[in-house]
């Protein structure tokens, strides 16, 4: 009797997928809030489930949020939130009320970005299950450590931009209006997405 070698899928084998922790997520029958962080942005997708393959329903990645104004760093846990509350805000009006976070292979950490724009998307009103005691405190989402950081710093980044860093939490709190208050569902938001 010959013996059968199982060989996994390419996606598990190179890291990719975990098709456990997929397959518990695909049973919720919810869209999943995918979350993804690069060195110079953070990617946020509703995704559904089909049977061809996942089907991509909203996208926002945080250097979008530049379209509406902001002047700091993409890649921050400040961004971070702004881009859930934006992506949270365009799933209600999409009329995607509930999801499940998908944080995918990536490694998170407590308070970190990837829970921020997760606290954000959930503050936007979408129904998420995220316990309050992983995501960022306030202060830290309103980026009050950063303008800590750029009073004190006398060398590196903040030592040039620390007279914009010390703005962040007023430019933070307009965003936040604007995007709680829907003033990006506009003409302008939409030739703005059209031409990004």
């Amino acid at each position: 009797m010959k013996s059968v070698i199982a060989v996994p899928f390419a996606r598990k084998l190179s890291g990719r997928t975990n098709y456990r922790k997929r397959l518990t997520l695909l049973k919720s029958g919810l869209p999943r809030l995918v979350v993804r962080k690069t060195l110079t942005r953070i990617i946020l997708q509703l995704v559904d489930f089909e049977a061809t393959g996942d089907k991509v329903r909203l996208t926002i990645t945080s250097d979008m949020l530049e379209k509406l104004g902001w002047k700091h760093s993409c890649k921050n846990i400040p961004a971070a939130y702004l881009a859930g509350l934006l992506i949270g805000k365009m799933a209600l009006s999409a009329k995607i009320v509930r999801a499940v976070p998908d944080t995918g292979m990536q490694s998170v950490t407590r308070g970190g970005k990837i829970f921020a724009a997760i606290k954000g998307a959930k503050d936007a009103g979408l129904e998420l299950a995220v316990d309050d005691g992983i995501v960022p405190k306030s202060d830290v989402i309103s980026g009050s450590h950063i303008v800590n950081h750029a009073k004190n710093a006398k060398h590196g980044q903040f030592s040039k931009s620390g007279p914009a860093a010390a703005r962040i939490t007023e430019d933070f709190a307009k965003l936040k209006a604007q995007i709680a208050g829907g003033q990006w569902v506009n003409d302008k938001w939409s030739e703005k997405r059209a031409s990004a």
